[in-house]
């Protein structure tokens, strides 16, 4: 009742459609949500985006949520995310990709949820990291803890926006490290983040977490550029 109140007065709209959400929805309507250019990677072994990572890290499963198109809602929903301090977006559909992941073999032996992690001067100027964002919907559906401390970004670089397959590459190298390796050893680390792009960022993360000793690791992002 007291819920049903506050949104009578106070009505939470759609971050794609802005219409008014109705019980059951949260940042974004059922519409909108089911409108998006979903990928049903996970459902696909030697999909388009484990490929990208083929011959530069061994990634045991990948997927992206959904197809990255400019001028579309998913462009509107990462925007609301990354640049809006939207963070119930991320959220809410980490726990729609963690429903799909569900129905995949690949992604059944998960023991950690992990984000790619943020520098603290751009996570303190920002005030959030929106991939930790994503894997809290993701750790909530599979019921997998999530670690978001154990692997850090120990330098700052650049943005990555307008850089080349190999600047992005060179920004990214050496850059992340582990406080302790044997928490992940012997683990099956899900490794999350907002967007594919050229991989290069995901790429030194997995670096990073591969020096725990039989580390697994597997990779799902909202979307694929």
């Amino acid at each position: 009742m007291i819920k049903s109140f506050f949104q009578l007065f106070f009505p939470k709209n759609c971050a794609v459609c802005h219409q008014t959400l109705v019980a059951g929805e949260n940042a974004v309507c059922f519409k909108c949500l089911f409108a998006l250019p979903k990928t049903n990677l996970h459902l696909q072994i030697d999909n388009e985006v484990e490929k990208r990572f083929w011959g530069k890290v061994p990634i045991g499963a990948a997927t992206a949520f959904f197809q990255f198109e400019k001028g579309s809602a998913a462009q509107t929903l990462l925007h609301e995310l990354k640049y809006r301090d939207n963070q119930d977006v991320g959220v809410e559909l980490g726990k729609f990709l963690a429903s799909d992941l569900s129905a995949s073999p690949r992604f059944q032996d998960i023991d950690y949820v992990v984000p790619v992690p943020l520098h603290e001067k751009k996570l303190r100027k920002r005030g959030y990291n929106q991939s930790e964002c994503i894997a809290e919907g993701i750790s909530a559906v599979l019921q997998v803890p999530m670690n978001a401390d154990n692997l850090y970004r120990a330098v700052e670089t650049q943005t990555q926006t307008r850089k080349s397959v190999f600047e992005r590459w060179e920004n990214t190298k050496d850059i992340f490290l582990l406080k302790n390796k044997e928490i992940f050893a012997d683990k099956h680390i899900l490794l999350v983040d907002d967007v594919l792009t050229t991989g290069s960022t995901i790429e030194a993360s997995v670096h990073a977490v591969l020096t725990a000793e039989n580390a697994k690791i597997s990779v799902v992002t909202l979307a694929v550029a």
